[in-house]
């Protein structure tokens, strides 16, 4: 009987993890998806200095709120660039239920770890303008297998 309780359980909370995800950033309610400007486009494999983008942009001004997509843990912070400029911060992500793994970057995390709901805050866009001048601020969210998160949105 217990076994059963623990498979319900697995199953109710793997149905309530999964899915669509949140809304990402304050004034996107439908995580639209940065367009191109002079520095690239936001879409899944858009080109970007001879390769491919991995991730989506999620349009998202700067100074604005970052909520977690999903339920599950925060990893770890990551640094996109590697080079400590204005926006090179982020976090490493997995999620309730499925256990995929997602990078989010050009945020400055509340904190970087531990475990998240869906729709909490957990961050605010960083001075996007200030390294890109004149591009659209954004949220890059990236699938840590480097998979199309697109339908998530």
């Amino acid at each position: 009987m217990l076994t059963l309780k623990l498979v319900l359980f697995a199953g109710l909370v793997y149905n309530v993890a999964a899915g669509q995800w949140a809304q990402i950033c304050d004034g996107n309610p439908l995580n639209s998806i940065r367009g191109c400007d002079k520095y690239g486009c936001g879409y899944y494999g858009a080109p970007r200095n001879g390769r491919k983008n991995l991730g989506v942009d999620i349009v998202c001004k700067d100074g604005s709120t970052v909520y977690a997509p999903f339920s599950g843990l925060i990893v770890r912070r990551i640094k996109p660039f590697g080079n400590n400029n204005a926006i090179d911060d982020g976090l490493l992500l997995r999620e309730l239920g499925s256990g995929s793994c997602i990078k989010m970057a050009f945020i400055r995390p509340l904190r970087s770890k531990g475990w998240i709901r869906k729709r909490s805050k957990i961050g605010v866009m960083l001075p996007m303008q200030s390294v890109y001048p004149g591009g659209i601020p954004h949220v890059h969210i990236q699938n840590c297998d480097g998979s199309n998160p697109t339908d998530n949105l």
